[in-house]
């Protein structure tokens, strides 16, 4: 080892789910959008004024919070935007949890939390699902640092309903309570309404997933102005131009068409209903899943196998070779066409399995 190599920072990364280069792929591993954005979003890049593009961007993002907000029915003082979710989050990370006691995360959750937790030193436990995958809301009654959870969570699907969210906040009055909303809009109800009644929540939510937007990379986090306001110190600190102009354009568009995003989230969740009942047809198991994936298990075909299988088929999921899950299949919720593809694949496989 060189001598310098003892003062790097290492850390285990982050795993991103495979991006195929080949053609002709049913992409079903990262949890995309199917659809295209709202129609706005196509115009407001036509028309967006190049000359623009010389100048820096606004850092306040002002044109994207105020969307944001007024969709909410927010101040835009309690709006905070970053390139992603996973931006935002980790800002989350770097401004809120400096104490030397542990934050609380789910053992099985977004994989991201751990590595961040490492790469800013900050101590952590993981608190293990029961053996449903669900949340123990009581683990998260001890002392800590701060508390995270994606709602739903990732990658079971499974929900903690609104009140058992709040049993969380009442039980943590003195540290930053995160609830990551990546999936609240195919199903379940966000912790939005209880940011009046308490000052440490912080909402965080995606234009990747429901809003089809994974490509521009914004994330939000919403909260009380006070949290909101340490974000933006902290962002101002590391970096002030995080959205750029076309980001900030295409933004504000997708905000603006409800009745489009209603439409495409309605497709996904009916897509998706429709699965599991065909799933279930043949022999798969998973819980109530309420985001725009499923998390799968059969008792007759190992998860490796059946994640390779489909991958000669050039049919991509997501496998997790990780304790406790590792017999399992996320599957992303496609169009009606790639879902009714992956449907008569496993059909045949299974068949000729058995």
């Amino acid at each position: 080892m060189s001598s310098w190599e003892t003062n790097v920072r290492r850390v285990i990364p982050y795993v991103p789910g495979e991006q195929p280069k080949e053609a002709n792929i049913i992409k079903l591993n990262t949890n995309e959008n199917p659809y295209p954005p709202a129609p706005g979003v196509e115009r407001a890049l036509k028309e967006l004024d190049t000359d623009r593009l010389r100048r820096y961007p606004d850092p306040a993002a002002e044109v994207l919070v105020s969307a944001i907000a007024k969709n909410y029915g927010l101040k835009k003082e309690q709006v905070f935007v970053g390139v992603g979710s996973d931006d935002v989050l980790a800002m989350c990370f770097l401004t809120f949890f400096n104490s030397k006691k542990p934050i609380f995360f789910p053992d099985i959750t977004y994989s991201f939390y751990d590595v961040w937790a490492n790469l800013f030193h900050i101590p952590y436990e993981t608190q293990p699902l029961d053996d449903g995958f669900q949340i123990v809301k009581e683990d998260y009654y001890r002392e800590n640092g701060g508390v995270v959870f994606p709602n739903p969570n990732a990658p079971t699907g499974e929900l903690l309903p609104l009140w058992a969210v709040e049993e969380v906040l009442k039980h943590n009055p003195d540290v930053i309570v995160l609830v990551d909303e990546a999936y609240i809009d195919f199903g379940g109800a966000s912790a939005l309404p209880l940011i009046g009644r308490y000052e440490n929540l912080l909402v965080v939510q995606t234009f990747s997933k429901s809003r089809s937007l994974a490509g521009m990379r914004i994330g939000y986090a919403m909260g009380s102005e006070k949290v909101i306001k340490y974000l933006n110190d902290v962002k101002y600190s590391f970096n002030s131009y995080t959205m750029n102009q076309t980001v900030l354009a295409a933004g504000v568009e997708a905000v603006r068409d409800e009745s489009y995003f209603r439409k495409t989230c309605g497709k996904i969740i009916a897509t998706r209903e429709r699965v599991k009942r065909e799933l279930r047809g043949l022999g798969f198991s998973f819980g109530d899943s309420k985001t725009n994936f499923l998390f799968v298990t059969h008792p007759d075909c190992p998860a490796k196998e059946l994640f390779d299988a489909l991958r000669r088929e050039k049919i991509i999921v997501r496998y997790f070779n990780k304790s406790r899950i590792d017999n399992y299949l996320r599957i992303t919720i496609g169009t009606d066409r790639e879902m009714n593809a992956l449907l008569a694949f496993l059909r045949n496989y299974l068949k000729e399995r058995s």
